[in-house]
């Protein structure tokens, strides 16, 4: 059947647009390609260069500095018209596929719709009545069940504020690998946020025609983040909002006692992206620091002054490189690896699978860290422009030896986006063809 574009304001995308956001979320409203159409929203994984752990904790008496910087590994969201009044949320990379009747959850939305803000916790209540409503047990932490949770409170929220429950086919493919603490929840929220904002109508559609890509107005993007927040915190309760606020804006942020500030200018860094597959407890590894600051603090009180200090120094060299992209910028970063490599390792957040990792890339030349909570996980390598792509291949096949999982990408990409379909690479097409 083919899907008659609708009347000016109505708020859904024109033809053949697909978008990302810094994880890359594809949007697919109307027309093109294929029987469908497309739109995207990109966003973003997010990668904390330094002092990950002074981020979940305020046990310091000094508030802390922590950078984090946009992966260009994307999520992509395929939005577009549902013609049969039913709201359709595919998510294959947790194999999760649901549909619900408008009607239905109209009739849920009218229960608390005027509890539903942009600037509100979701209340328990709510939630509970979500869980109900979609045959989630209480307290399921499982990813399909929290991203399920998060498309139906996002879905109702926006909708009861902007417009009617809008009728709409979404699937989210994502090539971030999910629980290894890139931030790929946040991303996949800033994806939703951009996508049901637009289908309501609450922001525009940016992308003109011959276009490739677009980015909404800073306003716009501060709603998105604002509503990509709200998922976040459907999923982890009570989380920073480093990680939407990366996936909406890219590049690089610093975040310091609650307050969020974008970096005006950052330089793409290619690195080496590595994930050991070893589970870890962000709430674990967070108790645990704090029981080493309030046992010695003393001793642990100027480790993470040393933590904030390379924070600083590593924003100062990278608001430096854009300016003048000098390659002596790489040997002071590459030392500022090394140094917060160790320091994370004494706060406690170390683990020996990435230790190994650090080794493994050291005999190529290479020099790694951990990224995000720590205890396991991802850990990235630093590429200078001259890395010879030998070294970075034979480290790559001695990761791999090791169980470990790599991809070759870079850090400071831009953050949530719209795309045509036209814009996008033959493997994200395909992802995006699943109905």
């Amino acid at each position: 059947m083919e899907f008659q574009p609708p009347a000016p304001g109505q708020g859904h995308l024109p033809p053949d647009q697909v978008a990302p956001s810094p994880l890359q979320p594809a949007l697919e409203p109307l027309q093109g390609w294929g029987s469908h159409s497309f739109s995207g929203q990109p966003g973003p994984g997010s990668h904390h260069p330094q002092s990950e752990e002074t981020l979940p904790h305020a046990a310091s008496p000094r508030p802390q500095v922590a950078l984090a910087v946009a992966l260009n590994l994307r999520t992509f969201l395929r939005l577009r018209p549902c013609d049969d009044s039913r709201v359709c949320i595919h998510l294959p990379g947790v194999s999760v596929r649901r549909s619900w009747d408008i009607s239905c959850l109209q009739d849920l939305q009218k229960g608390f719709t005027a509890d539903f803000d942009e600037s509100k916790s979701p209340s328990v209540e709510q939630l509970d009545t979500l869980r109900e409503f979609a045959g989630i047990a209480a307290g399921a932490t499982a990813p399909e069940s929290l991203a399920t949770l998060a498309f139906l409170y996002m879905c109702l929220a926006i909708s009861a504020k902007y417009g009617d429950v809008p009728s709409v086919d979404i699937l989210v493919w994502s090539e971030l690998p999910t629980g290894a603490g890139l931030g790929s929840s946040a991303a996949y929220a800033v994806c939703l946020a951009a996508a049901l904002l637009t289908a309501c109508g609450a922001i525009s559609c940016p992308l003109k025609d011959g276009e490739s890509t677009a980015r909404w107005t800073e306003e716009e993007l501060t709603l998105i983040n604002s509503w990509a927040f709200q998922g976040e915190r459907v999923i982890h309760g009570n989380p920073s909002g480093v990680d939407n606020a990366v996936g909406t804006w890219g590049g690089a942020l610093r975040y310091q006692s609650g307050k969020i500030t974008p970096l005006k200018r950052v330089p793409t860094l290619r690195i080496l992206l590595t994930n050991t597959k070893v589970p870890r407890s962000t709430k674990v590894l967070v108790a645990g620091v704090k029981e080493k600051i309030l046992k010695f603090p003393a001793i642990m009180n100027p480790v993470l002054d040393s933590i904030d200090a390379i924070s600083q120094e590593c924003q100062s060299v990278l608001e430096a490189m854009p300016a003048n992209p000098s390659p002596e910028y790489y040997p002071v970063l590459e030392e500022l690896f090394d140094i917060n490599q160790h320091q994370l390792n004494v706060i406690g957040v170390g683990h020996p699978s990435l230790d190994r990792l650090c080794r493994v890339t050291a005999s190529h030349g290479l020099h790694s860290k951990l990224t995000g909570a720590g205890g396991g996980g991802c850990g990235i390598t630093l590429l200078r422009p001259d890395t010879s792509p030998l070294a970075v291949e034979a480290a790559k096949r001695d990761l791999c030896a090791c169980g470990f999982e790599c991809w070759e990408t870079n850090i400071g990409a831009p953050g949530v986006t719209l795309h045509s379909s036209s814009s996008l690479d033959a493997e994200v097409l395909q992802a995006l063809s699943q109905s």
